[in-house]
């Protein structure tokens, strides 16, 4: 089973490749003129940044830019503000899409990138928005369960929720509604892909109105007792609430660590990350610094610098804190803070699939319709 950790070399091989090759093209554009390659005089007393992001890193990025602003301007002479905006991953994009002008977007997993660069070239065609990216931290998606609930029912995989509703078992179901969260539609993809016996990478648009398919999908949410707005709802509802509230519910792994010993304390049963065994979807938080004519050469020259501060170790070291895996294969995953006594597993024990095509994620927010409980 591939686990997220890959080759240390080869992942640090990609981040060098990328960061050379952003600091090269970015400090040749702006000290030479395409014309002539007249160097251009001064620096700016002061660069603005804007950073469109989401708010499951906002803890995280509200403790640390303050702290790259301060390095930048010892470093380099010149004050940087970064603007920081916050919005669910869905409404990022439409805000670039309706004229909203950040200079760096990060959504909540890179299934988005897709999605983003399929509608932004219908309305500017020929224009590529995204031209790469790199990840930031790491959470996998996770079914998550009361300990001696999952242990009972031998829950391993979307397709045991599918068996426990078929045969009539009184659990209850949760996640948050697709068309609202990123961890939502996460999941809803991942039951799509079981249920299609296809990673998503390979699911196609017609998969998605198979009959089969969709009473699968319709079947485990029938079982369903809630669609939030988020995936922390879900993880303080259940610890709040117990295990009469809700059986198991579909979230990003930090949330389900979050509230495990919290939810033990108070029910005397833990909350444990459940790993699909056919494989999970990381929320990957990329980091992209768009391709817009409304970014200039300085902005990209901070934002590559703003990008390199928030891969430094002591630095993903506090994301850790925050219940993210670390994106540099530089930084040691924190035993004390991912372990089993938290229901989670140190190292993710399945494969990490990739992401479907933008046409095949806006498939899935088109049908959602036919497969949601009504009743919620």
């Amino acid at each position: 089973m591939r686990k997220i950790r890959a080759p240390r070399g080869y992942l640090l091989f990609i981040i060098g490749l990328v960061l050379g090759i952003l600091f090269t093209s970015i400090i040749s554009s702006i000290y030479y003129k395409t014309s002539g390659g007249r160097t251009i005089t001064g620096l700016p007393e002061e660069v603005e940044i804007t950073f469109l992001y989401t708010s499951e890193k906002q803890s995280w990025i509200e403790e640390v830019t303050p702290k790259f602003e301060e390095w930048f301007e010892l470093n380099y002479g010149i004050r940087v503000k970064v603007k920081l905006i916050v919005a669910g991953t869905h409404e990022t994009i439409n805000m670039i899409l309706r004229g909203t002008k950040p200079t760096i977007w990060s959504p909540a997993s890179s299934i988005w990138i897709p999605y983003l660069i399929d509608k932004w070239m219908e309305e500017h065609p020929g224009e590529n928005i995204v031209e790469g990216w790199v990840p930031l931290v790491y959470s996998p998606i996770v079914i998550a369960g009361w300990s001696s609930l999952v242990e009972e029912y031998n829950i391993t995989c979307f397709m045991d929720l599918y068996r426990l509703a078929s045969s009539s078992v009184d659990f209850k179901w949760g996640h948050p509604d697709p068309r609202l969260s990123n961890g939502g539609l996460m999941v809803v993809l991942l039951e799509f892909s079981e249920a299609i016996g296809k990673t998503p990478d390979r699911i196609e648009v017609s998969d998605l109105s198979n009959e089969t398919v969709l009473n699968i999908v319709k079947t485990i949410e029938s079982k369903a007792v809630a669609y939030g707005k988020s995936t922390g709802f879900f993880g303080s509802w259940a610890s709040d609430s117990g295990p009469q509230a809700i059986t198991f519910f579909g979230v990003y792994e930090s949330v389900a660590m979050d509230n495990s010993l919290k939810a033990e304390a108070k029910w005397g049963d833990k909350i444990v990350s459940v790993y699909p065994s056919f494989g999970t979807l990381l929320s990957d938080h990329p980091f992209v610094i768009l391709n817009a004519s409304w970014v200039d050469q300085w902005q990209k020259f901070v934002a590559s610098k703003y990008l390199f501060y928030l891969l430094q170790p002591e630095v993903q070291y506090k994301a850790e804190k925050h219940g993210f895996r670390p994106a540099n294969p530089s930084v040691p995953i924190d035993e004390e803070i991912f372990n089993p006594r938290k229901g989670i597993s140190k190292e993710i024990p399945v494969r990490i699939l990739k992401a479907p095509s933008g046409e095949v994620l806006e498939a899935i927010l088109a049908v959602w319709e036919k497969v949601k409980n009504p009743g919620v």
